[in-house]
């Protein structure tokens, strides 16, 4: 299980693969919001390397591969696969390249103030156990460590791209993760949503 973010913006525990697909963040802007989003490559096929390589710029694009995703710089800063293993790709302290054309809280530009985290999966299928066991424990602490974040500032990719983005789907369980983020008390105002 992860444990705490370090001074650097990475997570102690997590395994570690720096994507190039990320840069800093404007001066003087803070971490404020969580962005949930889910991802497989092929669609419903899991386990594989595929996301991993996307994130590194190392996906096949040619014509036995994905040529559909050639060009794409993506990543997030952190992927979590169905049996729980938690992947950092972007220090917290870095704006990674989740969010694209976007909109939260009245501000465009969501990569700016946001953390993205994947979850493997799709919009079809319900996440396993063990991938709410580490969203909770990295998301406690990301609210240990930003505490602008709090359980009314959680979002849905589909919140911040709609009409473009429709995951994490219906499948997931906002409301266990809003309480879970609630019940440790962190944080600041608790916005319902």
């Amino acid at each position: 299980m992860v444990g705490a973010i370090d001074t650097q913006g990475w997570l102690e525990g997590a395994r570690r693969r720096v994507s190039p697909n990320c840069d800093a963040r404007p001066p003087g802007m803070e971490v404020e919001v969580v962005v949930i989003h889910s991802i497989s490559l092929p669609e419903g096929r899991y386990d594989g390397p595929d996301v991993e390589h996307l994130f590194m710029n190392t996906l096949d694009v040619g014509p036995g591969g994905y040529p559909d995703l050639r060009g794409l710089r993506v990543s997030a800063h952190v992927f979590i696969r169905r049996g729980g293993e938690v992947v950092q790709f972007v220090s917290f302290e870095d704006r990674a390249w989740h969010a694209g054309v976007s909109r939260c809280e009245g501000r465009e530009r969501v990569n700016d103030f946001s953390v993205g985290i994947e979850l493997e999966g799709t919009d079809h299928s319900p996440f396993e156990e063990a991938q709410y066991r580490s969203l909770f424990a990295v998301s406690e602490a990301l609210v240990k460590r930003y505490p602008a974040i709090h359980a009314g500032r959680l979002y849905a990719h589909s919140d911040v791209a709609p009409g473009r983005k429709t995951d994490p789907g219906p499948h997931f369980d906002w409301a266990r993760y809003r309480d879970a983020v609630r019940s440790w008390g962190l944080g600041t105002l608790e916005e319902g949503r």
